[in-house]
């Protein structure tokens, strides 16, 4: 099977849905210069023009809000937020809106919405550069939040979302633009809700998302080398998260590790290990560890960054421990 890049598969999976369904568009801060989008939205405008690739002001707000009102009326809309920071500008139109309109006309209105956020991290950028605020919108009922980490779930689970009749954020992490895969031609789609199991193990269960699954994955290979056999999850959807898979891998296992790449405290992980806890405990023999960002906003110097940053290591570390 043919290789893409994570961006490539990103950018063919709206090109494939901009020509199959004429509801689908695309609008958005820098959809049509790569600064901002990497290779994933690459001269879509030229092929659909720009009626349907729409550059839009610097106004997430109003950008996110008249998305949200034409996916009311029968459009398929993907939001293009080039830094989830700034998403956050938007959070009246996704939380109290997008999120709540179908419950407030009883099921009788969709809003089938695509935001996708890009999450940049690293490069001296900063704290206000450089969040990810995956929970915050997990924790809002109503929303559904996918963050693929492999090309191949970049593209299924964007097809996924657009197809979704509910309002569904699309994350993606500029730190994997350039990881490549297996990639089929045509259309498909990965559940929503449902998370892979990138490796089979019986010692410990390593639950990752996003970029934190890459990372997982060379945590993986050292461990193997050290004996440790290891379950890799690589999570896809955080909400809703698949708990029969999670559940059943801890019941094999008896130990949890999670990882993910936003701060420790109120994370998707702290979720995972409450609803471990209090659902299975009979399960467990050790202690949930979690590998995490601290809390504390993203520093400036590179030197800094280094350390503040976790990766393969740091889940080395916690797999070890949770094995003593």
């Amino acid at each position: 099977m043919r290789r893409l890049s994570y961006a490539r598969a990103i950018r063919e999976a709206h090109a494939q849905l901009l020509a199959q369904d004429p509801r689908v568009f695309l609008i958005g801060q820098g959809v049509r210069n790569p600064w901002y989008a990497g290779t994933s939205l690459q001269d879509l405008d030229k092929e659909f023009g720009r009626e349907r690739v729409i550059d839009s002001p610097v106004s997430e707000n109003a950008t996110t809000g008249a998305a949200i009102g034409a996916a009311i009326t029968g459009m398929r809309p993907i939001v293009f937020h080039p830094r989830m920071d700034f998403m956050l500008l938007a959070a009246d139109p996704i939380m109290n809106q997008a999120a709540n309109w179908s419950y407030l006309f009883a099921g009788q209105v969709s809003v089938p919405v695509v935001i996708r956020a890009v999450i940049n991290r690293g490069g001296e950028q900063g704290p206000q550069h450089s969040q990810a605020v995956q929970a915050l919108y997990a924790h809002v009922p109503g929303l559904k939040v996918v963050m693929p980490a492999t090309p191949y779930d970049a593209k299924g689970l964007l097809v996924a979302a657009v197809r979704d009749g509910n309002p569904v954020l699309y994350i993606d992490d500029r730190w994997l633009y350039e990881s490549e895969g297996e990639v089929p031609e045509a259309l498909y789609e990965v559940p929503i809700g449902s998370a892979s199991i990138r490796r089979s193990g019986r010692d410990v269960t390593l639950v990752a998302t996003s970029y934190m699954a890459s990372e997982a994955a060379k945590a993986v290979e050292v461990l193997a080398q050290r004996g440790i056999d290891v379950e890799l999850i690589d999570l896809r959807s955080i909400k809703p998260w698949d708990r029969n898979l999670v559940y059943s891998s801890v019941g094999k296992t008896g130990r949890l590790v999670i990882a993910d790449a936003a701060w420790v405290s109120g994370g998707i992980a702290a979720e995972i290990a409450a609803s471990v806890a209090g659902d299975i405990f009979h399960a467990l023999k050790a202690p949930i560890a979690r590998v995490c960002l601290p809390d504390a906003p993203a520093p400036t110097s590179a030197v800094l960054e280094q350390a503040y940053y976790v990766g393969a290591d740091e889940m080395v570390s916690a797999v070890e421990k949770v094995l003593l």
